[in-house]
């Protein structure tokens, strides 16, 4: 067969580099959070700045792992900063810093490589050793020289396979940034922090020493076009339009599972989700926790009133509509207005407050007006009860607040139900094995809703009724295949195995980098091709460039380290008389720094932009987007996930999904469901959860994007949920995502899962519902054959399995894509 190969043989930059380029530039500044200003920002050009912390130079554009992109080149903040014309002071100090930053590679480079000797898997080895930023000089006088303004870049890496860790030069800032910064302060110069982070740092005592830390800017993990998105936000060529999604706290402390989390507790068998419902703001606010900045926070250059105008009921809930004006005089900018309900706070335990709606104006101009009308669900203000095992609305008042962040709210509206409320009757359980002490009702919550019941009172709140609505069943059409016997459909339910393949699969054969493909076995008799799937969150992670035997038309291979870091693990090999295929991906910013955003908008054009890249490449399926809950921020892959609130990521992945299936041929994969919210033993940790707060939390944004927007594939997650395994779960696979959701698309185990001794058995992940083992290899062939054999796995489970991913392999196939 002719081999239509993947990628490009020019090396010059595409028109489709270039648009997705200036997309990634904007989308950056959307999701760059303004956290403090003492009336610094924006600079003003020309400016003499003093530049200073290792991701000045080697800004870190995203995480490790799965969620790399190999793209060609990624913008610094030195280089954005001079590109719009300042003049930087402490070049030399830059010059070390990139000397030092080499030696360091170079010894990251060997100590990955011996480990990988020892282990068998070399993905392993690399998670393992995650790349340190290494220290730099002590500033220098000269380094200041006319300077009018020191900029400080703190950077932290992390990634796949490895949560962070409660230290020094982690979640804490190291000795030498605490030295760096208490020299500028000194030097009585105005000092901006750059947050180069995926997530939380604690930063309350350096912001209370250092009162010349004038400005700090959360630019998270931006992509590759993150020094000139940093640098249009700090001069004012765009403004700073995000806001967080996770909770800082003034300590890592008051964090609800602080004590408990991954290593922290010495138990990594078993984790604990002992805060319940508690999770992110929904603790802070219950409990009376003042944060360092709240849930939704983020300052603009300029001011923003909100004004209520009304409500509207809806069949299924309600419209609100505000009028939101740009009060400022001199810059332009954009509002995020959120809405929260407060249940009453009577009858079981519940948060003080939790988001229900939010919306993002246009960019406005000074005096400028704009009204949104802003969508709340009945299933938004619903709780979860174990005892009556369904969705419910508790009898009660209700109050409708709105505001720009978690903590500046104004109350709006109350609605009272009349009747407690049935919506839904749950179909599956998940209960843990035994009962956990959980925190409970929250009396300050429950005293501050007397407070603002009382307010209403006074100020004459508007008061109305609501009648909730039982719910529409969702009825899942099961779809087998019949066309042949169910022992030529067993292929379908794992990854391609192809000739020399071991325990780890082959993956990334057809399309160079690629994380694996479906079978290929039913492809010279019944035409039925193989899908290819690429790793993502924040693009398309390919091999940058391989090379193609002009003779044999066959792909040079590389193993495993050769597709990650762009290749700086392991060279490739130039071979005579080859062709040099290219594949230049866009390096969009990281989940977190998207959903930052607040904007449905753009997260739905970066779905259509990764589409686009997906058809370029001959991608079939991308393995995102990642929606697991920000439940603490040690997770080593938090900047992969969008928030610790479950509205949120689930609208935001909705919207994704939205983007990127509206390309024809194009699928998503949303993950990893579920409460794989730590990585160290991420494929033996037992997650002991609530079937309450698993609900509400875990697995609500899920819930939300299958509803939404109609995810073509979900993948597993490698843990076990209350003593099962994820993939062998059929209540979590087929009760409660099919029965009760009514998600007709596929479910793939995440990569490796049946692998480990005490992993996922693979004929038990069909039995459940998780209709694709991946990347799949002989033993989980023989283990499903065996079963199907032995009459442990019956004929019409192979039948629904494989009949759902021949209507998935159908409809991405029937939509003009190549079979390359």
């Amino acid at each position: 067969m002719n081999h239509n190969h993947s990628g490009t043989l020019k090396t010059k930059r595409s028109r489709r580099e270039l648009k997705h380029a200036g997309f990634a530039r904007r989308a950056a500044a959307e999701g760059m959070v303004l956290l403090k200003n003492d009336r610094l920002l924006p600079l003003e050009l020309p400016m003499s700045i003093a530049l200073f912390g290792g991701g000045a130079v080697r800004t870190v554009k995203g995480g490790i792992g799965s969620g790399d992109v190999n793209n060609r080149e990624s913008i610094s903040i030195y280089r954005g900063l001079k590109t719009a014309g300042a003049v930087i002071t402490s070049e030399d100090w830059l010059t070390d810093y990139e000397n030092r930053y080499e030696a360091a590679r170079t010894g990251w480079k060997e100590k990955v490589l011996e480990a990988a000797r020892h282990v068998e898997n070399p993905f392993d080895a690399y998670s393992a050793n995650p790349f340190s930023m290494p220290e730099g000089r002590k500033i220098m006088p000269e380094d200041l020289e006319n300077a009018s303004a020191a900029v400080y870049v703190i950077s932290r890496i992390a990634g796949e396979g490895k949560d962070r860790r409660k230290i020094e030069g982690d979640y804490y800032l190291s000795k030498k940034e605490w030295e760096d910064i208490l020299y500028l302060d000194q030097a009585d110069i105005p000092i901006i922090l750059l947050l180069n982070v995926g997530a939380p740092i604690e930063l309350t005592d350096v912001l209370q020493r250092a009162g010349n830390i004038k400005a700090v800017l959360n630019i998270s993990l931006p992509g590759q076009e993150g020094g000139h998105a940093a640098a249009d936000v700090l001069f004012g060529r765009a403004a700073p339009g995000g806001r967080l999604t996770a909770t800082w706290a003034r300590h890592y402390e008051d964090y609800p599972s602080a004590d408990s989390f991954g290593y922290l507790n010495g138990n990594l068998e078993t984790e604990e989700y002992r805060e319940g419902i508690y999770v992110g703001y929904r603790y802070f606010d219950s409990f009376g926790i003042q944060p360092l900045f709240p849930f939704g926070y983020g300052l603009s250059y300029t001011d923003f009133s909100i004004e209520y105008e009304g409500l509207q009921r809806t069949e299924r809930g309600m419209d609100i509509t505000v009028t939101v004006k740009n009060t400022g005089k001199m810059y332009s900018g954009r509002e995020v207005v959120q809405v929260y309900v407060t249940p009453p706070q009577t009858g079981c335990a519940k948060e003080y407050q939790r988001l229900v709606g939010f919306a993002k104006t246009n960019t406005l101009k000074p005096q400028e007006k704009q009204t949104l009308m802003i969508s709340v669900d009945q299933s938004d203000l619903a709780g979860y009860s174990e005892q009556l095992r369904a969705w419910f609305m508790e009898a009660g008042t209700y109050g409708i607040w709105i505001g720009n962040h978690s903590a500046s709210l104004q109350l709006a509206e109350l609605f009272t139900v009349h009747k407690q409320t049935i919506l839904e009757y749950a179909k599956g359980s998940c209960q843990p094995n035994a009962v956990m002490e959980e925190p409970g009702i929250a009396e300050f919550a429950k005293n501050k809703a007397g407070e603002w019941l009382l307010t209403a009172e006074e100020q004459k709140i508007p008061v109305s009724s609501f009648i909730p609505r039982e719910e529409r069943e969702r009825i899942y059409q099961i779809s087998p295949a019949e066309e042949t016997s169910a022992a030529e459909l067993i292929p379908l339910l794992y990854g391609n195995i192809t000739q020399g393949a071991g325990t780890l699969g082959s993956a990334g054969i057809r399309v160079p980098g690629s994380a694996g493909e479906t079978t290929e076995a039913l492809e010279e008799k019944y035409g039925i091709r193989s899908l290819i799937m690429a790793d993502g969150p924040a693009g398309l992670r390919l091999r940058q460039s391989y090379e193609v035997d002009r003779k044999t038309n066959s792909v040079y291979g590389v193993g495993v380290l050769g597709a990650l870091e762009n290749g700086f693990l392991e060279e490739a090999e130039h071979h005579e008389n080859a062709d040099t295929y290219y594949q230049y991906c866009t390096a969009f910013p990281v989940g977190t720094a998207l959903a930052q955003s607040w904007d449905t908008d753009l997260m739905r054009e970066f779905g259509e932009a990764v589409a686009a890249e997906m058809e370029e490449f001959h991608v079939d399926l991308w393995l995102a987007p990642g929606m697991n809950i920000h439940r603490n921020p040690l997770c080593g892959r938090n900047f992969e996930y969008y928030s610790e609130d479950p509205f949120l990521s689930g609208m935001m992945a909705a919207s994704v999904t939205i983007g990127v299936q509206s390309r024809r041929g194009c699928g998503v994969t949303i993950k990893h469901f579920s409460c794989n919210n730590q990585e160290d033993n991420r494929m033996g940790v037992n997650i002991c959860v609530s079937e309450r707060a698993l609900r509400e939390i875990y697995l609500r944004g899920f819930e939300i994007a299958v509803k939404r927007s109609k995810p073509i594939a979900m993948m597993s997650s490698y843990n076990l949920v209350n003593g099962v395994h994820a993939a062998n779960s059929k209540d979590l696979c087929t009760a409660i995502a099919r029965g009760e959701w009514g998600f007709e698309g596929v479910i793939m185990s995440d990569w490796n899962t049946t692998v480990p001794e005490n992993g996922s058995v693979p004929w038990q992940c069909i039995a459940a519902g998780n209709d694709i083992i991946m990347p799949g290899n002989h033993k989980d062939a023989a283990n499903i054959c065996e079963a199907y054999e032995q009459g442990k796995l019956s004929e019409e489970t192979i039948r629904c399995s494989a009949g759902r991913i021949l209507k998935m392999i159908q409809r991405l196939s029937d939509q003009g894509k190549e079979c390359s």
